[in-house]
């Protein structure tokens, strides 16, 4: 939990996709020098979570970005901050490109 004197994190903006089995690890490098790299030095991000579950032909993976104010996921994301953000390899590991984020707000956290 967080302490009073603590600035908590505000907004959580999530992303889902699937990769192919055979490219997941591959995927994960490439995420990481990606997406997972530019979230983590724009202002306002505090933290970045990357899940994976895995599957028979699929992996799933799940992005948790935490954010501490809609402005600072307009200032990473555009306007339409609905709108899921790509780079341009991820056409060849994913199995389809979701349109759509999801935005939460925090409510407890570490």
């Amino acid at each position: 939990m967080n302490e009073d004197n603590e600035k908590p994190a505000k907004i959580a903006r999530i992303w889902k996709g699937e990769a192919e089995k055979s490219k997941a690890d591959a995927f994960l490098d490439y995420m990481m020098k990606t997406g997972v790299k530019d979230f983590c030095v724009k202002e306002g991000n505090l933290g970045v979570f990357v899940l994976r579950r895995g599957g028979r032909k699929h992996v799933e993976f799940l992005m948790i970005s935490l954010w501490d104010s809609i402005d600072a996921i307009r200032d990473f994301a555009g306007e339409e901050i609905d709108k899921a953000s790509y780079y341009p390899e991820d056409k060849k590991y994913l199995v389809k490109l979701e349109p759509k984020v999801k935005h939460y707000e925090v409510l407890v956290s570490p």
